[in-house]
């Protein structure tokens, strides 16, 4: 596996441990990413998506210890939420603290990944990662490093080489107290 390459899942945590803004692989599509604790690189990110603050932004993370601190005290654990065969991203209640994550909500969207790099990417720099699909705004999400370099040229600081996981676009998200979907799992056709 030459995507799982060491070296350039080091180059990848480097640039987003200085402040850089990186595109990565996720389960269904390439993701934006960057340190989730540096206001700088999440405005360059929305800047660079042409996203609305207000929309707030996903973290991934490898464990559910590195999305604890964003949460408010008493949420849930992965191990008490439902199971379902396909990625979720779910809404908990914010810590606060953080509101550039947050954007005009009082939630914050988590996933715990299963992807091999993401889990490397979080393994390495310590952290959860902001997770935004690689496209501008009312864009189609990009499935390949092609689609990623025509979208953003380079205004990227690194463009981590690998392959999408199994699913077939973006991540369910739903909202863990209310139960409700806010955007569907979409099945293989």
């Amino acid at each position: 596996m030459s995507w799982l390459h060491p070296l350039h899942l080091r180059r990848a945590a480097a640039s987003i441990l200085s402040g850089g803004v990186i595109a990565y692989p996720t389960e269904g599509v390439f993701g934006l990413g960057c340190n989730p604790l540096d206001g700088d690189a999440v405005r360059h990110l929305l800047f660079l998506k042409q996203r609305s603050p207000a929309k707030g932004l996903i973290l991934v993370a490898s464990d559910w210890h590195q999305v604890a601190p964003f949460l408010a005290p008493g949420q849930p654990t992965r191990q008490d939420l439902p199971a379902r065969p396909y990625p979720v991203t779910w809404l908990l209640p914010a810590s606060g603290r953080y509101p550039w994550l947050t954007g005009d909500s009082d939630r914050q969207a988590v996933r715990i990944s299963d992807h091999p790099q993401v889990k490397a990417l979080c393994r390495l720099t310590g952290l959860a990662l902001v997770s935004t699909s690689a496209n501008r705004a009312g864009k189609a999400a990009a499935t390949d490093r092609l689609s990623v370099r025509r979208a953003f040229g380079s205004e990227l600081d690194y463009i981590l080489p690998g392959r999408l996981g199994n699913s077939c676009g973006p991540s369910e998200i739903r909202d863990a107290v209310t139960g409700k979907v806010l955007r569907p799992y979409q099945e293989n056709s």
